[in-house]
């Protein structure tokens, strides 16, 4: 095989040609391509790589490998001009590629429930993939793409690669499922769709303190005698727990979000605190209960003008009774 000299030419203008121009192959895959020159352009024409074989049929040597077991493979096509000691040559590019052997995502030393507003930082580890500068990492919140990171790396041979995410979680993070997946994007020689490889999904659980449920009555005027509820119903990680005092500041044995009392009376008006609590804080909710107190003197009136317009029709009807009575004797 005739080995370059200092003299060789890669611009020259009738360069040999190779078909196809660019190879995308994954590791241990066979690997294929012609080389052709011009008919005036066969002094000393070879090809030069040191894996597979080569056969020349007039103006193209074919070359192929059963298996590609090269990381960094350019093999160069070229002849010597005539009636110089110049070399016309063309390389051709090789992407030898290897999709991740694994993908795996994890929080960055950090295990068990979040607290709503830190910072966290979420790792992708992707493992033995090659080339890394067509590595694209990108982490996902459901279906949802948070963040796309591609690499410039000069690595040809597989290495791991771990890739970072920060993150503050809010109580709609509550649940969520964060994965990542690792794309090798090899242009359009490359395989389509373009290899992927997703992690494992881990499950969120994020503490947050406790937010009230719906927009409760703050200022309540009632009826003595009448029933009393009222609601604190809030939901938080982890669950709350509930606590009321009342307004002569004694506390109340309910632990419900809801505090009863089935007939109110006078006594029972004033400021009702509830109490909201889990391990991440404490809400305080106040309740203004005004009580109005049944008018008796209102009421006694009331009975005694009914009493009276019964007593009225009463005697009217009497009195129409028996003059009907009377009028019947002296008619003949």
């Amino acid at each position: 095989m005739q080995q370059w000299t200092s003299l060789e030419d890669r611009n020259c203008a009738d360069k040999p040609v190779f078909t196809p121009s660019r190879l995308v192959v994954k590791y241990g895959d066979p690997v294929a391509a012609n080389c052709s020159v011009c008919e005036n352009c066969l002094d000393l024409f070879g090809l030069e790589t040191p894996l597979g074989e080569q056969n020349q049929n007039g103006t193209t040597i074919s070359w192929k490998a059963p298996k590609m077991i090269e990381w960094d493979l350019a093999p160069s096509c070229y002849y010597t001009k005539n009636n110089s000691d110049d070399q016309c040559c063309s390389t051709l590019p090789i992407t030898v590629y290897q999709p991740p052997d694994n993908v795996l995502i994890r929080f960055d030393g950090h295990t068990g429930p979040m607290f709503e507003g830190r910072y966290y930082a979420l790792l992708c580890e992707v493992q033995k993939v090659a080339p890394i500068k067509n590595l694209i990492v990108t982490f996902y919140k459901g279906q949802t793409a948070l963040d796309k990171q591609p690499n410039d790396g000069t690595d040809k041979k597989p290495v791991t690669k771990i890739s970072i995410f920060d993150i503050i979680p809010s109580e709609e993070d509550d649940g969520a499922q964060y994965w990542c997946e690792a794309k090798l994007e090899l242009g359009p020689e490359g395989p389509q769709p373009p290899p992927v490889v997703i992690s494992q999904k881990i499950t969120s659980s994020v503490h947050y303190k406790p937010r009230l449920q719906g927009s409760p009555h703050f200022q309540i005027t009632i009826k003595a005698g009448s029933p009393l509820l009222l609601n604190c119903s809030a939901w938080g990680n982890p669950s709350p727990s509930y606590s009321w005092t009342l307004p002569s500041g004694s506390p109340h044995s309910s632990s419900s979000n809801v505090l009863t009392i089935d007939s109110v009376a006078s006594a029972d008006g004033g400021l009702y605190t509830c109490s909201v609590s889990n391990s991440r804080g404490t809400i305080n909710v106040e309740f203004n209960v005004t009580v109005e107190e049944i008018n008796i003197i209102l009421i006694i009136g009331i009975v005694v003008v009914f009493v009276a317009v019964v007593a009225v029709g009463g005697l009217f009807y009497w009195r129409y009774q028996t003059n009907g009575k009377i009028c019947s004797r002296l008619l003949p």
